[in-house]
């Protein structure tokens, strides 16, 4: 299969999922487990994403390394209730010392 096979059919299949949203009946929608659903999940996806990408390697194997550190930076900046620019900043500070560090 060539890329732009891929690139197709993943275009289409997007379409299709955003057509199958649009063709939802709207009093489905309107349920209230379906509403708390649709607030929680984006978190949850961002929370998944952001351990993976953290805590994984190339090899499917935990890894505790700079990028550990910058998270539990950012963690500590929101506990003291930093604005958004600063955490980020804090976080890519950390990062970038220990990995200059050789860490």
């Amino acid at each position: 299969m060539t890329v732009w096979i891929a690139i197709a059919l993943t275009a289409v299949g997007c379409y299709l999922v955003k057509l199958l949203g649009l063709a939802v009946p709207a009093g489905v929608l309107e349920r209230p487990l379906l509403r708390r659903l649709a607030v929680l999940l984006p978190v949850a996806l961002l929370a998944a994403l952001t351990a993976v990408q953290t805590f994984g390697t190339d090899h499917g194997s935990l890894a505790l390394d700079a990028r550990a550190a910058g998270l539990a930076a950012a963690a500590v900046a929101l506990l003291l209730r930093a604005p958004f620019l600063v955490v980020i900043a804090v976080a890519v500070a950390v990062t970038a010392a220990l990995r200059a560090l050789g860490g």
